[in-house]
């Protein structure tokens, strides 16, 4: 630019800026005035407001709901439960709680082992979703930018069909005269179909293969932001790749197994669709139990009970986890 185009730039520094039309003053006055009568802070209690609101009509409200009718009485007509207040003459209210089916759980065995066996099931897939589902999300987060959304999309691609769909497929497979068996036999592999459903066996294949991308997803978002220079830093010094993975790239990616743990311990506890088509009479569960109780006998108290113990045995260790993590990262 000439010194003479420089000076009529400064000259008419406007030419560029003076065709947009700026507010007019009533509309400046206004926002002025909006500005000023804003709480601080306002905006910030708004988005946290949001989420807590949801939480407290979709989560304590049907909670305390199922709390008030796990201590009454079971009823024969319709709704089957008793009233936690009983009105007099005089319009004196009494409160009546029964904690007759909390004792109940802790006296019969069936109860006992409906929770050790929908424990057992979570922990045992959700330890087979970490060991499939660690190297998954390890080999998507080394993929180049480009290809990483298909590999992601191949993931999440079960969701898009209905999961009983999916149960019954898997039941099309593992059925004695199933896919599987066929196969085997047509190879000579075997001479007698195999034993596949109705079993445990089928059970930890269907809870694994749901919720393996609850698994992949979160360890994926972790990996996927690990820097890689301190993978380099570890072969410059000399650090064979298994022990750079066990020294830096394993303890990076906790926050992610934790939380991928989380996900999906916690809905396989109270699993019912997949125990019920694909295990056996003898796969016990907590949510066949909560079915029975709510639906065969109709004893909403008892299954409610069932249910308020099952959210205190998976919210209290969540609670506590989350706390260690909390004193874990304020002294790291």
């Amino acid at each position: 630019m000439s010194g003479g185009d420089h000076t009529a730039a400064q000259a008419a520094p406007g030419q560029g800026v003076a065709s947009r039309p700026g507010p007019g003053p009533a509309v400046s006055w206004l926002g002025q005035r909006l500005r000023l009568r804003v709480p601080k802070g306002l905006g910030r209690g708004v988005v946290s407001g949001i989420p807590l609101g949801w939480l407290l009509v979709f989560f304590l409200l049907p909670f305390a709901v199922v709390l008030k009718i796990s201590l009454a009485d079971t009823a024969i007509a319709m709704p089957p439960y008793t009233a936690l207040l009983d009105w007099d003459g005089e319009a004196v209210a009494t409160l009546q709680l029964n904690f007759g089916k909390y004792l109940f759980l802790l006296e019969d065995t069936l109860y006992l082992a409906a929770y050790a066996g929908s424990l057992k099931v979570a922990a045992v897939s959700t330890l087979f979703c970490l060991l499939i589902g660690y190297p998954m999300a390890l080999f998507i987060a080394r993929q180049p930018a480009e290809r990483r959304p298909l590999w992601l999309a191949l993931v999440i691609l079960p969701f898009w069909t209905s999961l009983l769909l999916r149960v019954y497929a898997w039941i099309g497979l593992l059925q004695h005269n199933g896919v599987i068996n066929n196969i085997l036999i047509s190879l000579g592999i075997i001479d007698q179909p195999l034993v596949m459903m109705q079993t445990d066996f089928a059970v930890y294949l269907g809870v694994v293969y749901t919720y393996l991308p609850f698994m992949v997803l979160p360890l994926y978002a972790t990996l996927e932001k690990l820097d890689d220079t301190l993978l380099e830093a570890a072969a410059d010094l000399g650090s064979a790749p298994w022990k750079a993975f066990l020294t830096v790239t394993l303890p990076l990616s906790r926050p992610g197994m934790v939380a991928g743990s989380m996900l999906v311990f916690i809905p396989a506890v109270g699993e019912f669709v997949i125990p019920a088509l694909m295990g056996g009479p003898d796969t016990l569960m907590i949510g066949r139990v909560l079915w029975d109780e709510f639906f065969n006998n109709r004893d909403w108290p008892m299954a409610s009970a069932v249910a308020v113990v099952m959210m205190v045995v998976l919210v209290i260790p969540v609670m506590l986890l989350r706390n260690g993590q909390n004193k874990t990262a304020e002294h790291g």
